[in-house]
């Protein structure tokens, strides 16, 4: 049976109360809550196109420290190279650089060649022509800027739906530098090939920008006895955690022209015992707030969720690192997870504080479970926004006091801008002199 939504409004002088019913066939054009969604739509079949079994399919990019970046792709070919040749001149390669490959099994499906190459020094800001392999097509790729403004696309619970295409193709009509994904990646849910067609996907995009990623819980496709968790998603979306001193993919950190961002693992240890907190805490205490002005955090669970879905799977880990992360002074604070929309108020420990972290919640992309349509009531004192409806967000980093935030709703096929603010860097505020940071300092 169908669920018609009710939406409950007192939005009237005195106690008026509205009861507005929400449905398909209701009058557009609102924002908010009360916005009336499209209907859903399917999973995308994606045409089989026969290639060369050498030929790199599934490309896409990632940061891999300063001035580097990791080359991905696969080759049907097992005896392959793992070269890739580049340069800043169509066809006119005058670098080269040989990396190492992997592969997997997972119950009766077998991986191609997974190549990893890592190229550079690269010069900031400056488009760059390469080749994967001996053969084949070749890409282009747009390093990010060495300085302010820089600016992020940002989505997340992406999946293989026709919203999913809707959300890209948007993602690819924005001016952005790099790809912040935090968890959901594919939806194969087990089923490996779906981690190919999601691959080819997202290559037109992830090979030109970098996409920086963390896992969420549909990536852990364990089975007890079987398989162990993450063995897709280590071996296809390798991440820079060796190169921020991390021991697992599942967490790592990177800095981009002022920004030093860290990429948290929702599903894996956390406490104050673990290692991801022994790791985040040495991190922490790196950051230089002169040099890179902004932090940012990206996790998949939520910890301020105020949507009836997910309820209080981010409370563990946010007991064991809220502490941690607001002495640091984190300005951002973005997840996934929940299939709608919401920003907050900077919050620390369950209120407002003015010193805590701006968190946004936009696990939004386009994932073939639907959206998340029901929100608490009345709206608590630390969200500012939300809707349940499948979108983008895209952060620009103006300088190192101000960054525009804004969120783009997937309105059929148009992006419609329905959420936007300014922040400003809470290195300039007062408060991480007021804080300190004896806690992350402390053995």
């Amino acid at each position: 049976m169908k669920e018609t939504k009710v939406d409950w409004r007192m939005e009237f002088i005195g106690a008026t109360i509205l009861l507005v019913f929400l449905c398909p066939s209701a009058i557009g054009g609102r924002s908010g809550e009360d916005y009336v969604r499209p209907l859903p739509r399917e999973t995308l079949s994606l045409p089989w196109r026969p290639v060369r079994s050498s030929d790199p399919q599934q490309v896409h990019i990632s940061l891999a420290g300063i001035n580097h970046m990791r080359i991905t792709w696969i080759t049907d070919n097992k005896s392959s190279p793992s070269i890739v040749k580049y340069g800043t001149s169509p066809g006119e390669y005058t670098s080269s650089s040989q990396g190492e490959s992997t592969s997997y099994k997972y119950l009766f499906y077998n991986s191609g060649k997974i190549h990893h190459v890592v190229i550079g020094p690269l010069e900031s800001n400056t488009t760059y022509f390469y080749q994967c392999g001996e053969q084949g097509p070749e890409f282009q790729l747009k390093t990010p800027p060495a300085e302010f403004p820089i600016t992020f696309a940002v989505v997340g619970d992406l999946g293989q739906t026709g919203w999913t295409k809707s959300t890209l193709d948007h993602i690819s009509q924005c001016k952005y530098d790099l790809h912040l994904l935090p968890g959901d990646l594919s939806y194969a849910d087990y089923q490996q090939h779906l981690w190919d067609s999601f691959g080819a996907l997202v290559q037109p995009l992830a090979s030109t920008r970098p996409w920086m990623v963390t896992e969420g819980n549909h990536e852990k496709e364990s089975i007890l006895f079987f398989e162990s968790r993450f063995q897709a998603y280590n071996a296809r979306w390798k991440m820079p955690y060796q190169e921020s001193g991390s021991t697992s993919n599942l967490y790592y950190s990177f800095e981009v022209a002022g920004a030093h961002i860290i990429m948290l693992g929702s599903y894996t240890d956390y406490d104050e015992n673990s290692e991801q907190y022994a790791w985040l805490k040495a991190d922490l205490a790196k950051v230089d707030r002169e040099k890179t002005p902004w932090l940012l955090v990206l996790l998949h669970a939520p910890w301020y969720n105020s949507n009836w879905a997910h309820q209080g799977e981010g409370e563990a880990m946010m007991a064991s690192m809220e502490s941690l992360l607001y002495a640091a002074g984190v300005d951002i604070f973005i997840a996934g997870h929940v299939h709608a929309y919401e920003r907050m108020e900077r919050v620390f420990n369950g209120r407002v504080d003015p010193c805590g972290p701006v968190h946004i919640t936009i696990g939004d992309g386009g994932n073939r479970e639907g959206l998340a349509q029901r929100f608490f009531k009345p709206k608590p004192e630390w969200s500012v926004f939300r809707e349940a409806s499948f979108g983008h967000g895209k952060l620009k980093i103006v300088n190192s006091t101000h960054a525009f935030w804004s969120w783009h709703r997937n309105d059929n096929d148009e992006s419609v801008n329905s959420d936007e603010f300014w922040i400003t860097s809470l290195s300039t505020s007062g408060c991480i002199v007021r804080k300190g940071w004896k806690i992350l300092m402390s053995p």
